[in-house]
């Protein structure tokens, strides 16, 4: 089993989408990464050599921020945005969407399920 960065990547994979497992990795990047090492992104996990592993683990602890320092850099971002009081810092503290989608109908996950008042009677007119 490799184990790359704290995370155990799929043996049967792809190199290319199981580097994607580890958060901060997308497939550009893991595309990136292994033109970098020239290395077929066809390869299946169980088929790297040990040298391979290795040059993979340097150029992701050396060149890119992943996994918890990566985290961390984003809920300390998240705070700050909090703290100075910005207009996506309060929409973070409201947990409701950041960038201009539209809350009137959807957004059900942020502002919670809809709370219908059903066969609610008027008053009687006098």
């Amino acid at each position: 089993m490799t184990r790359i960065e704290g995370i155990d990547l799929p043996k049967n994979k792809r190199i290319e989408i199981s580097l994607t497992y580890i958060y901060g990795i997308g497939i550009s990047r893991s595309q990136e990464i292994l033109y970098k090492i020239k290395l077929d992104r066809n390869i299946r996990v169980k088929n790297l050599s040990d040298e391979q592993v290795i040059s993979i683990r340097q150029i992701l602890s050396n060149e890119y921020e992943l996994e918890g320092d990566l985290r961390r850099s984003e809920s300390t971002n998240i705070k700050r945005l909090m703290e100075i009081g910005c207009y996506r810092g309060r929409r973070h503290r409201l947990k409701l969407p950041l960038r201009g989608q539209r809350t009137r109908t959807n957004a059900r996950t942020g502002k919670g399920t809809k709370k219908t008042i059903a066969g609610k009677k008027k008053a009687p007119r006098k």
